[in-house]
C-alpha cells in the first residue's frame, strides 16, 4: 500500500520512513513548521532524508499553530525544560513538568488530519508517523491508543479509510535506534534536538532520550563519529 510519511527530522520519523521505503512506497515526505525553534534545523534534516530516499517533499507552514501556543517549544522567551538521564524514569514529575512546558495543542492530531487530506485527495490510504512508547507516558498523542483513536475518526472523516501506521509506537529509544542502525536509516541526517542551534545540545529530553539510548547501546562514539553536529 501507498503511503504519505510524517517527517520531522528525528530518529523516530526518520525510522518509520526508511522502513517504509521498503513497505509501504512513500509517495510524499510531509514535515510542518508551526514556529519551533529548531524550525529550520529540523526541515533541512527531513529535506535531505527524502532527498536521500528520493521521495517527494513538501514543507507546510502553520503559523497560527505557533499563536494559538505559549510552548517552550515555540517561545524563545522561555527557557526549555532540561532533565538529567535519571529524570526519564516513567513516571517522574520532572518529565511531567517537562511535558506540560513543550506541549503544542492538539499537535500530532493536526498534523495527521493534514496528511489525512493529502493522503485522500492522492488516493492514498496510509499515513506513516513516528511515535514511540517512552514518550507516550507524558505525551498521550503519542501513544498507541492515540494511533487507534484517530484511525476511528479517519473512517469518518475520509471516504477511502486513510489509516495511520506507526511501526515505532511500541518501542522505546533503544530498539528504535539498534532497529535503525539494521536497516541503514540514514541517522546521519537526523535533527534529535528541541533547539535549533549548530549542534545538538544533548540537555534536552529529546536529546536525553537519544543520549541514553546510545549509551545502552554502546554507540556514543559511533554516532559522534557521523557529523560534527552530534560532537
Amino acid at each position: 500500500m501507498k503511503s504519505i510519511v510524517l517527517l520531522s527530522g528525528g530518529l523516530d520519523s526518520t525510522v518509520c520512513f526508511r522502513k517504509a521505503v521498503d513497505a509501504h512506497e512513500p509517495q510524499l515526505a510531509l514535515f510542518f513548521d508551526y514556529g519551533q525553534l529548531a524550525a529550520e534545523r529540523e526541515g533541512q534534516a527531513a529535506a535531505a532524508l527524502a532527498e536521500r530516499l528520493a521521495v517527494p517533499f513538501e514543507r507546510l507552514a502553520l503559523p497560527w499553530l505557533r499563536e494559538r501556543t505559549h510552548s517552550a517549544l515555540v517561545d524563545s522567551t522561555q527557557p526549555l525544560p532540561v532533565l538529567t538521564e535519571r529524570d526519564l524514569e516513567t513516571g517522574s514529575e520532572a518529565t511531567s513538568r517537562s511535558a506540560r512546558q513543550v506541549w503544542v495543542p492538539n499537535r500530532n492530531a493536526v498534523f495527521i488530519h493534514i496528511a489525512a487530506a493529502y493522503a485522500e485527495s492522492l488516493q492514498i490510504g496510509k499515513i506513516i508517523a513516528g511515535f514511540n512508547a517512552e514518550e507516550a507516558t507524558t505525551f498521550r498523542d503519542n501513544s498507541m491508543a492515540f494511533v487507534a483513536a484517530i484511525n476511528d475518526s479517519l473512517e469518518y472523516s475520509t471516504q477511502i479509510g486513510v489509516q495511520v501506521e506507526a511501526p515505532t509506537g511500541s518501542m522505546t529509544k533503544r530498539e528504535i535506534l539498534v532497529m535503525g542502525k539494521q536497516i541503514n536509516a540514514p541517522l546521519d541526517l537526523i535533527w534529535p534536538c528541541y533547539r535549533g542551534g549548530r549542534k545538538i545540545c544533548w540537555a534536552c529530553e529529546s536529546c536525553l532520550r537519544l543520549k541514553r539510548a546510545l549509551e545502552q547501546e554502546g554507540l556514543v562514539d559511533w554516532f559522534r563519529a557521523l557529523s560534527d553536529r552530534y560532537r
